[in-house]
């Protein structure tokens, strides 16, 4: 929270291009760059459009699976086309937008053994270009992983913030509930919070189909079928039998 109470402030514009200048005046890359890792349904993009939205930017929004062309030395171009676009888009925009590489572990992941094959240079050549263009960054870019202990360990320094989101606890995730369902009791928030170690993500997964279920059969959900949508919501919470059984 600490960096992210930062992030805010300093995306606000005077603060923005106040640090720009003091940083250039001290010959430091003046790009801001941030890494927002952690557990899946954590609220790591919803993060980044927030801050867009109370620093009035924009976004350009990168689909990493789509840089990774199938065609060798496509994705090489595309890469270096991403940032000239960003720099193309960003003097269209009054304030410095936001690039966003959402899932950007399929683009930045430990590096393959250079080999005979094609894919291990194509991705590390992609890495190259990509270490390449943030060394000189000059704006704001924010990437989301849920996977950072696979990252490249060289592209530990080119990232200024690395914001870890973690899984809510269980006072947190008592307050997620409530704030979702009005009709329960306080037990039945801190029960579901203690049974059901959820993400927000898988929270508003459930929201979902309590609100599917009472538009199908016109009634509201009861706490049962609520704990019901809980136990199917996690594969871990599904039982099985692995083996053989004996049928008499």
């Amino acid at each position: 929270m600490s960096q992210l109470k930062t992030l805010s402030k300093l995306l606000q514009q005077e603060k923005f291009i106040e640090t720009q200048q003091k940083l250039q005046e001290k010959n430091l890359p003046k790009g801001i760059t941030v890494l927002l890792h952690g557990f899946p349904g954590t609220g790591k993009t919803e993060v980044v459009m927030q801050l867009a939205k109370s620093t009035d930017r924009k976004i350009m929004k990168v689909d990493i699976s789509q840089v990774k062309s199938k065609w060798f030395g496509d994705s090489e171009k595309i890469v270096k086309k991403i940032f000239t676009d960003y720099k193309s888009f960003a003097k269209d925009c009054e304030q410095t937008p936001i690039l966003l590489f959402n899932e950007a572990d399929a683009i930045i992941s430990k590096r393959k053994e250079v080999d005979s094959s094609n894919v291990a240079q194509t991705e590390n050549a992609l890495q190259n270009i990509l270490l390449e263009e943030l060394e000189n960054f000059e704006g704001i870019l924010m990437a989301t992983t849920n996977l950072a202990e696979n990252l490249d360990s060289t592209f530990e320094r080119r990232f200024l913030f690395k914001v870890n989101f973690q899984k809510p606890s269980s006072e947190v995730r008592a307050k997620i509930w409530k704030s979702k369902i009005a009709t329960l009791r306080s037990w039945q928030y801190n029960n579901l919070a203690e049974k059901f170690s959820f993400s927000g993500g898988q929270i508003d997964n459930i929201i979902r189909k309590i609100n599917i279920e009472e538009i199908i059969h016109g009634s509201s959900v009861n706490f049962d079928r609520v704990e019901q949508f809980c136990r199917e919501e996690s594969f871990s919470t599904q039982p099985s039998t692995i083996g053989f059984i004996n049928i008499k």
